[in-house]
């Protein structure tokens, strides 16, 4: 038995996490207690809102709204503008549009968003930086000093140290890889910074001769429970590169069938499965996804040989 937290989903938004049920642990050091809170700051990004903030924000790549919580909207009295249908990863409800006039981070000043309005306890952070804010800009997720970061390609660095690069399409605002393949089954996959790990959809499990060796359960942005089944692939290719023993939970989310691809193969894959790379960013500009690969290891050699099956090159 798997347990966790679903982020956000789709206005559609499409975020989830999962992980191992864990022995109840004690309560933490005041040193543990500050680790966790420093990997807390560093994965989530300042915000200030008119004169008000700074609020800590989840960056999600697969969330395609703004999301503000009841805490920023009572504090600041923001105005609610009707309501809209809210598709997660488990559930799909109406909720509350906020207009949110003037939204800062990375130097840029987003204004006009209608915003859902959401529970703090359901996301874990204050709000959610969405595709409506990110459009042009890089998301650099680097494990090496867990950490995400957003901002315009040059200042992170440009594409220089990515030993592969794919290009992908947009849909609904989504980063989606159409070059890719699970156990040689052609497949589209979403990248999601705000999910954990991966969910395919069930059309994608009838085409694979795996079997499930667990059940996963997360809580969607609504609340709703999400039961998974569980299942490892053999391999996962993106690009010509090459990821082994990739766990897989499986479901009928909504979400897919929002996106459209409810009927072909398809996965959502989270950051959980692309913690064996040093950094993966996802550049909107040029629609590309980079990967940096550990160690010294040329781009030919990465694309024929990179495998999760420890992690490890080989």
């Amino acid at each position: 038995m798997f347990r966790g937290t679903a982020l956000a989903a789709l206005l559609c938004l499409a975020t989830g996490s999962l992980s191992a049920t864990a022995p109840e642990a004690e309560s933490p050091s005041a040193e543990e207690a500050a680790l966790a809170s420093d990997r807390y700051e560093r994965m989530t990004v300042p915000v200030t809102i008119g004169d008000s903030g700074s609020y800590r924000f989840l960056i999600d790549t697969g969330a395609q709204a703004t999301v503000v919580t009841h805490r920023i909207v009572d504090k600041l009295g923001l105005t609610r503008r009707g309501q809209a249908r809210l598709v997660a990863m488990g559930s799909s409800q109406m909720v509350d549009l906020v207009e949110v006039d003037e939204l800062r981070f990375a130097d840029r000043l987003i204004t006009g968003l209608m915003s859902p309005l959401l529970h703090a306890g359901h996301i874990g952070a204050d709000g959610i930086l969405g595709l409506d804010s990110l459009q042009d800009l890089r998301v650099l997720i680097d494990f090496r000093r867990e950490r995400m970061l957003v901002a315009d390609a040059d200042i992170l660095g440009g594409n220089s140290g990515y030993e592969i690069i794919v290009r992908a399409r947009r849909k609904l605002g989504q980063m989606v890889i159409t070059d890719a393949e699970v156990d040689g089954i052609r497949v589209a996959v979403v990248i999601d910074s705000g999910a954990q790990n991966s969910i395919g959809n069930r059309a994608l499990l009838r085409k694979l001769k795996t079997r499930d060796t667990g059940l996963l359960t997360s809580i969607d942005v609504h609340g709703a429970e999400v039961l998974s089944d569980l299942s490892y692939v053999r391999e996962l290719e993106i690009g010509g590169m090459t990821m082994g023993n990739v766990p897989i939970g499986f479901t009928d989310s909504p979400i897919f069938q929002a996106l459209g691809l409810d009927r072909r193969p398809a996965l959502i894959l989270g950051i959980g499965n692309m913690r064996v790379f040093d950094r993966v960013a996802i550049d909107f500009r040029t629609r590309q996804v980079l990967f940096d690969v550990p160690g010294q290891v040329d781009a030919s050699r990465a694309r024929a040989m990179f495998t999760t099956g420890g992690p490890k090159l080989r």
